[in-house]
């Protein structure tokens, strides 16, 4: 656990002891069938977690309440150490029933976060490096729907998938969009509400929906 402020009360303090003590004990026995693991996870209410074989958890790891967690992919879900994966947000990268194309899977790095009601669609690969804060709200698509054949329904065309990249110490705002095929450079802070079809330079800063490079760090 990281170390706690020193403006917070005393009672307060115990009751945040109080309530990871039990997400403490929620990871251990939650986390017991984890293929490779290393304690302590924090497991909060409800979380659901399937596929367990395929998810590889680093040491203080931490899924809030709510959150869901599915292992079914090719390569795995691997998250470093100090990964906090906040609530509501749900990690899929194949569909719940094992239907169509397996999806590739997660990586993230030490240190980085990702905001309540996040969507992490990783049936291509996406990599988030060390250090990245993503807000509530972001949504990462890693996949296209292919439709170039006007005689056939788009249903029935497939998808394609190229990969998202967050690479380290990127700060990425409320409610952004990431789309497949992109790759966010090193130390880029991209605001609120964007949407993002396309690579970002490192160190840059991107503050509307048009991805224009506002200026650089």
């Amino acid at each position: 656990m990281p170390n706690m402020s020193n403006d917070v009360a005393g009672r307060d303090k115990l009751r945040i002891y109080f309530k990871s003590g039990f997400k403490m004990l929620r990871g251990f026995l939650k986390g017991m069938t984890i293929k490779r693991k290393k304690f302590p996870i924090f497991i909060g209410k409800d979380v659901e977690i399937s596929h367990k074989s395929q998810i590889y958890v680093g040491k203080n790891v931490k899924f809030e309440a709510y959150s869901e967690i599915h292992g079914l992919s090719s390569h795995g879900l691997h998250f470093g150490n100090n990964v906090t994966i906040g609530r509501f947000t749900s990690i899929r990268p194949s569909s719940y029933y094992g239907v169509g194309q397996i999806g590739y899977g997660l990586t993230m790095g030490d240190n980085s976060s990702i905001g309540p009601y996040g969507y992490i669609g990783c049936a291509g690969n996406i990599t988030i490096g060390k250090n990245v804060m993503i807000g509530p709200r972001v949504s990462l698509f890693a996949e296209n729907h292919n439709f170039g054949d006007t005689t056939r329904n788009i249903k029935s065309q497939g998808v394609n998938n190229k990969g998202i990249t967050i690479e380290d110490d990127c700060w990425i705002g409320s409610g952004v969009i990431i789309l497949d095929g992109v790759t966010i450079g090193h130390g880029s802070v991209i605001g609120a509400g964007t949407l993002v079809l396309k690579d970002i330079p490192p160190k840059s800063i991107v503050v509307d929906k048009r991805e224009r490079v506002l200026r650089s760090r």
